[in-house]
C-alpha cells in the first residue's frame, strides 16, 4: 500500500472516531500524520451534509490563514469555503455570541489560554474539532481540552515511523561546553538563581514569583524580580555559545549537500547561524513576503540550509530536508516533537538525520532529558566524532 494511502485511511479512521463521539474531540497526532488535511475533511464533510451549516476554524498564525485556506482549495473543496471563517487565536478569542456549527482548531495547544479560550465560552457551537500533535504539558491547559474536546484518536510520532506515515529518523544529543567567558557568565547567573530559589521557596519558587510579580500574593518583588533575571541570564548563555556555531559548521561539512534544517533559540543568533552556514534566515523579525521568498529560494535549493527560530515549528509545509541541527532548547517536550517532525516528511528511502546540540551540566541538558522521553532512536554520544555519518 502507498504511502498516500495508509495516511488516508488513518485520517479517515480518526474522524470516524470523532464522528462517533458526536463530533466533538480531539485528534492526536505526531507530525507528519496530515493533521491540516483531518481539519479540511471533517469540517468539509459536515458543510456538504448541511448545505446551511457554518465553521469557524482557527489557525495559530495569520500567516497559516492563506495557507489554510489553500488546504481547502487543494483537496477540493472549494464550494464550502464561502462558508468558512478562518481566523488566527489571536483575533478570534473577541468573538461573541456568534453560533458555528462546527469549529475547527489547528494546533488547539495554543489556544487554551485563558484569554483565547474565551472563544469557545463567548460562542456557541454543535460540533468541534481540535488537533495537535501531543497533549499539552500544562495540567490546566490539559484539563480544559478534555473538558471541551477530549481525546478520540491518538497516535504517536514513532506510530506514525512504524505505519510507514513518515520516514524514519535518527537523533544524536551532542555537548557543547562553554568558552571560559560563557562559563563564568553562566554561573554567576546560576548562582543568582539558586539563591533566589531559595529565598522564594525551593520547591514553589516559579509559582511564588509570578504571583509576587502579578500582585497576588504579598512577598519580596525584588527577589522575584531577580530570580527571573537569573533565568533569562542563564538562557542567553547557552542560547548563544559560540560552540554551537563550530559544532553546527562541522556537522553540515560533514553532509554536504544535504538539505539542512536549522532551528536556534533566539532571532539574532538564528542570524548568526545562517552567515556562520552561509543559508537564509528565517524568522518573525523578517516581513511576511521576506519569509515567503526565503521559503521559496529554499525549496528550488538556491540554498540548502534553512535557519530558524520558532517560525518553522509548526504549522507550515516545510520541504524535505535530510538534516536537522537543533541549537536552541526548552523545557518543553512538544517543540521538540514539533521540530523532529519537521524532519521527517521525506522519501521512503531517506533516513532524517537530527542533531541536537545542548550545553553540558547545564538547564539544557535537563530540559532536553525531558523533552526526548517521548522519542525513541534517541542516542546521547560524547561528541560529534562519535557519529558515523
Amino acid at each position: 500500500m502507498e504511502v498516500h494511502e495508509i495516511k488516508d485511511k488513518e485520517q479517515k479512521k480518526a474522524l470516524n472516531k470523532w464522528a462517533a463521539n458526536n463530533f466533538v474531540g480531539s485528534v492526536i497526532a505526531g507530525t507528519g500524520f496530515g493533521k491540516s488535511r483531518v481539519i479540511v475533511l471533517g469540517v468539509g464533510y459536515c458543510l456538504r451534509k448541511d448545505t446551511e451549516a457554518t465553521a469557524l476554524v482557527l489557525t495559530p498564525t495569520v500567516q497559516l490563514q492563506d495557507q489554510l485556506e489553500e488546504e481547502f482549495k487543494k483537496w477540493g473543496y472549494d464550494d464550502v469555503l464561502d462558508r468558512i471563517n478562518i481566523m488566527c487565536y489571536q483575533s478570534a478569542h473577541k468573538l461573541k455570541r456568534e453560533h458555528f456549527d462546527v469549529i475547527a482548531c489547528d494546533e488547539v495547544h495554543l489556544g487554551l489560554s485563558p484569554i483565547y479560550r474565551k472563544v469557545f465560552d463567548n460562542n456557541s457551537y454543535d460540533k468541534l474539532l481540535c488537533v495537535t500533535a501531543t497533549l499539552p504539558e500544562e495540567p490546566e491547559y490539559l484539563e480544559v481540552l478534555v473538558n471541551i474536546a477530549r481525546p478520540v484518536y491518538t497516535i504517536t510520532l514513532d506510530e506514525c515511523v512504524a505505519k510507514g506515515l513518515v520516514a524514519p529518523y535518527e537523533v544524536y544529543c551532542i555537548p557543547v561546553t562553554l568558552t571560559e567567558e560563557e562559563s563564568a557568565a553562566y554561573k554567576k547567573a546560576n548562582n543568582l538563581f539558586v539563591h533566589t530559589k531559595y529565598r522564594l521557596g525551593q520547591f514553589d519558587a516559579f509559582e511564588n514569583a509570578s504571583k509576587i510579580l502579578n500582585g497576588k500574593m504579598q512577598g519580596d518583588k525584588a527577589a522575584a524580580a531577580m530570580f527571573y533575571k537569573a533565568i533569562r541570564d542563564r538562557k542567553t548563555v547557552v542560547q548563544k555559545a559560540k560552540n554551537k556555531l563550530t559544532i553546527a559548521k562541522s556537522i553540515v561539512e560533514k553532509h554536504k549537500d544535504a538539505k539542512t534544517l536549522v532551528f536556534s533559540g533566539t532571532n539574532e543568533f538564528t542570524d548568526t547561524m545562517a552567515e556562520t552556514l552561509q543559508g537564509l534566515s528565517y524568522h518573525s523579525g523578517k516581513s511576511k513576503k521576506k519569509r515567503e521568498q526565503i521559503l521559496e529560494e529554499y525549496k528550488e535549493n538556491k540554498s540548502k540550509i534553512l535557519c530558524s527560530t520558532k517560525a518553522l515549528n509548526q504549522g507550515f509545509d516545510v520541504p524535505d530536508s535530510e538534516l536537522g541541527i537543533v541549537a536552541g532548547l526548552d523545557s518543553k517536550a512538544l517543540p521538540m516533537i514539533q521540530r523532529i517532525g519537521r524532519l521527517l516528511r521525506l522519501s521512503e528511502d531517506k533516513v532524517g538525520k537530527i542533531y541536537i546540540l545542548y550545553i553540558k551540566d547545564s538547564q539544557e541538558e535537563k530540559w532536553l532529558t525531558s523533552a526526548v522521553k517521548k522519542i525513541s532512536n534517541v542516542k546521547w554520544v560524547k561528541s560529534i566524532d562519535d557519529v558515523k555519518i
